[in-house]
């Protein structure tokens, strides 16, 4: 099995004027086929190239392969932007247990923004900001390069099943942010897919 560019279920001016179209379609056909391309090139020929994404992220601290680095990365930027195109939406509304968990963990939806913004705002160089679920705990962390929690403390830092997530490479932002990430950041809130949010928290 190969791994292969995922459709996006909107067309990539859909998120216009938050995230504009032409950064949308360099990021989907160009970044994350690149990581795709390398991922299949790396896992071609071992027994790892029949498993799926997550069960690959699952079991990676036990993988042993020489440019297994390099596969962290790619193999990475896959998931993590599967994710992330799956969750954005524009009109969506959060409700329901996700609404509830946030409010009692983070004391109100506002309280939660800024401490992810805080979050997404310092982590330095290229990375990720992710709303995890850690067996019933909701956290907000962070990752380097293309590491995802799925991967595990002992790899990416940080661990649990991710319900939302935030690319912080500046190819998702810089051609129409620049080096305003903060407003890369709040625009961000306009066009999360909070119904894919909480079908997440219930896994």
């Amino acid at each position: 099995m190969s791994y292969s560019l995922p459709d996006l279920s909107y067309a990539y001016n859909a998120l216009e004027p938050f995230f504009d179209e032409e950064t949308m379609k360099i990021h989907h056909t160009k970044h994350h086929q690149n990581y795709i391309n390398n991922t299949n090139s790396i896992l071609e020929k071992t027994h790892f190239n029949s498993l799926s994404i997550e069960e690959l992220m699952s079991i990676f601290n036990e993988i042993s392969l020489e440019n297994k680095t390099v596969l962290r990365n790619n193999a990475g930027g896959h998931i993590n932007h599967s994710l992330f195109w799956k969750g954005l939406k524009i009109g969506t509304v959060l409700q329901g247990d996700l609404k509830s968990e946030i409010d009692r963990q983070f004391g109100s939806l506002e309280c939660f923004k800024s401490k992810f913004e805080d979050t997404a705002l310092k982590h330095f160089g290229s990375g990720w900001a992710w709303l995890v679920n850690q067996n019933g705990v909701l956290s907000i962390v962070s990752t380097i390069n293309q590491d995802n929690p799925l991967m595990g403390k002992s790899i990416s830092g940080t661990s649990g099943y991710p319900i939302i997530g935030l690319d912080l490479w500046e190819h998702a932002y810089y051609l129409k942010y620049q080096n305003r990430r903060l407003d890369y950041i709040k625009s961000f809130w306009n066009i999360v897919n909070w119904d894919e949010a909480s079908n997440r928290l219930l896994k």
